[in-house]
Order: structure tokens, then sequence, then C-alpha cells
């Protein structure tokens, strides 16, 4: 037993065998839709040559890949431990973010932060996201017997979410909706009572109507895309009343939906065939927000049925890991952040099939892009984390009630 415990600690693929290998083959797949969208960077952008953006992407799987299996060889009860930390941290990052932000491919200024001394960006958004998910997981498990006060609630719960959507929504509306929604859906299955979560809803809805007119009907907060989002709504909803009508003003705004489904129907079931797409040099952010459609167009419908399938594999390997996870927080933990990629997955798709408006979400794992994908190799690091958990306590045969107090009560 002890040779065979010693030997688990320094296996390759830590935790779930199954996630392990889904996330490798997503991985790898999507080497080739980048490589044939990012000729859109290099011969529309100017950005840039093709193999140099696929080379970057290797890079970034390669470093994703050492990243999730760094975490997932950490104890997630630590991770836990730290999480109010790193929110703080994260939290800062926004502010500063806030005033030196940078610009990168037209997005807002404030969305990026450069690293001084190095030519390197990222968004702190997705890492306060993921902080802010992990330290409700906690809170909500710690001394979870205990009653806490509506003080308590108000401070420690309902304060960093709305702190974190505030500094986030300014400038990304659909990361700020996300944080909300999965938050809200955290408190649900960390089992808050729902006189608060209703609370919290009708005291958020609020606050957001307030945020909208303001931004709408004032200038008192500069620099926010509240006007971008409103005219995507518009012509959203326009385009969905309109969609016989000839108005060329509603096509040139509709443009990048329009290209999203000309490439989908071209695809057709079997696809025209890899980095064959005829699209992909017309369709802006092919290579990250629309690649959805570029897959579709290059590998037919037969090819988003494989990838979304090999994504609801990941999904049912990651509620079986809740499921079997003794432990409250660890499997409160494994199901928020599977919900955060799920509910990712799902706004990229459904803007690329014109279900809802363009938010800029990209597809976990396939897109181009740093931030967004080590983001989600951390978040299955943590997954893998948990997974490898339950097999240590099987191993050692450790009863649910010891797993429970053991990691529930974490200081």
């Amino acid at each position: 037993m002890e040779n065979q415990t010693t030997d688990n600690k320094f296996e390759l693929l830590k935790g779930d065998k199954v996630l392990w290998m889904v996330i490798i083959l997503i991985s790898f797949l999507s080497i080739f839709p980048v490589y044939s969208a990012s000729s859109n960077l290099e011969y529309i952008a100017n950005n840039g040559t093709t193999t140099s953006h696929v080379l970057k992407h290797m890079i970034f799987l390669v470093i994703g890949l050492g990243i999730m299996r760094g975490i997932g060889a950490i104890k997630y009860e630590y991770i836990g431990k730290l999480s109010s930390i790193l929110l703080t941290i994260t939290v800062g990052l926004l502010v500063v973010t806030m005033f030196t932000g940078q610009t990168i491919d037209g997005a807002s200024a404030s969305r990026w932060l450069k690293i001084p001394g190095t030519p390197i960006s990222f968004q702190p958004s997705s890492f306060a996201y993921l902080m802010l998910i992990i330290y409700l997981c906690r809170y909500l498990t710690k001394k979870i017997a205990r009653e806490r006060l509506p003080i308590e609630n108000v401070m420690y719960i309902f304060g960093p979410i709305l702190l974190v959507f505030g500094l986030v929504a300014k400038d990304n509306g659909s990361t700020g909706l996300m944080i909300l929604i999965v938050s809200i859906a955290v408190l649900v299955f960390g089992q808050l009572h729902w006189k608060y979560i209703a609370g919290f809803i009708s005291v958020s809805v609020i606050g957001v109507i307030m945020f909208l007119l303001v931004a709408l009907n004032t200038n008192i907060i500069n620099n926010n895309r509240v006007h971008t989002w409103m005219s995507r709504i518009e012509t959203f909803t326009n385009a969905r009343k309109n969609a016989d009508v000839e108005d060329e003003s509603l096509k040139a705004k509709n443009y990048q939906v329009m290209q999203a489904k000309a490439a989908i129907v071209h695809g057709g079931f079997y696809g025209i065939g890899p980095g064959k797409s005829a699209l992909k040099q017309t369709l802006p952010q092919s290579v990250s927000d629309f690649i959805f459609a570029i897959i579709v167009e290059e590998y037919g419908w037969i090819g988003a049925f494989v990838l979304i399938s090999l994504y609801m594999i990941m999904m049912i390997r990651i509620v079986m890991i809740a499921s079997k996870m003794p432990a409250f927080f660890g499997s409160l933990l494994v199901l928020a952040i599977g919900l955060m990629i799920f509910v990712q997955l799902g706004v990229n798709i459904a803007v690329a099939v014109n279900l809802i408006p363009v938010t800029g979400q990209p597809l976990p794992l396939i897109s181009y892009g740093g931030t967004s994908m080590l983001v989600t190799y951390i978040q299955l690091g943590i997954i893998l984390s948990i997974s490898s958990r339950i097999q240590v306590y099987d191993e050692e045969g450790m009863g649910k009630k010891q797993t429970i107090e053991e990691i529930n009560d974490i200081a």
C-alpha cells in the first residue's frame, strides 16, 4: 500500500484519467482550426504569420497542460485557504487595470494589464472571476452548520460578488453577467437560505438597472461600454425581427453574425475540408470568438458533433467527480468550476449560431488567446486535484464522515 501511494504521487496523469484524455484530445484538435483561421490575422489584420500564431498557440497549450498538472498536484484545500488572499490581489489588479489598462485588438483599454518590463498582457477579470467562485465555495462550506448573521452574508458574500461584478462589468458586460449568474448558482448549490438569495437577486437587478440608466444618460461613468452593449442587443433584435428585409445598414451592423452563419451553412453536414474555409478571411475574430463557425465550415456538423460530444464527456466526468467527492467543499467547487466552463461554452456557441447577441467569449480550450486558455487549464487542474483526492480517500479507506470533518471545517 505504501509503494502504491508513493507511485501515485509521481504519476504523470494525476487525477481522473478520462478527463485527462478528453482535455488532451480537445487541446490537440484545437491546433487545426487555429492554424486555418489565424491566416485572417496574417492577411487581413497584418499581424504576424500563420506559422507564428499556431506556434504561439501550441506553446500556450504546453504551458497550460503543465500548469494544469502542477495545480492538480496541489491539495485543493490549500487553494481554498488562500482564496480570500488571492481574491484580494486580483481585485487590486482590476483596480489598477482601470487606470493603466492597455488597448489590444480594439478591445476596451481597461481590460488588459501589461506586466512591467515585458510585452506580456493579461486580463485580470478572468482570474478575479475564478478567485471569486473559489472564495464563495469555501466560505459557504466553512463551518457550514453555523448560522451566519445577515450582516455576515452582506459583507462576506454579497459584497465581494458585487465588487468584482462592478469592476468587470464596466468594460466587459458579458463576463460581468456570467459572474452574477454563476455566483447565484453557487449560492443555490451552497445551500444559502432562499430569502438571502432572493434579496441578492432583487438588489442586483435594481443595481444593474441604475448602472445602465446612469451610464446611458450621464457622463458620470466615463469610458464605459454600455452603448456598445445596447447597440449589439438592438442589432440582434432588429435582425431577428427583419430577417427577410433587405436593410444594408442592418447588414453592416450584423456583419460578424452574418459571416458566421454563412460559414456554418457553407460547411453543411460533412464540411469542406481542413484548412479550406472560404469565410475565415472575411469573418472578424474567426480565430477566437467565432472559431466554432470555422470548425463547422471545415469539418461540418459531424465535426461539431464530435467536438460537442467531447465537451459533454468532460461535463459528465465533472458531475461524476462532484457526486463521488465526500467533502461538500470539494463537491461544490467542482460543480461551480464546471458551470463556469459550461456557461462560457454555451455562450460562445450560442453567439456563433445567432441565438444571443455578440459577447466576445472564447471557446474553451479551442480559441486562440492566452489568458482565457490558461485560466481554463487552472480550472481543470483544480478539478483534477479534487478527483485525485477521491482516489487517495479510497486507497486509505477513509470514511465519508471523517473526510467531511477534515475538509469542511478548514480554517
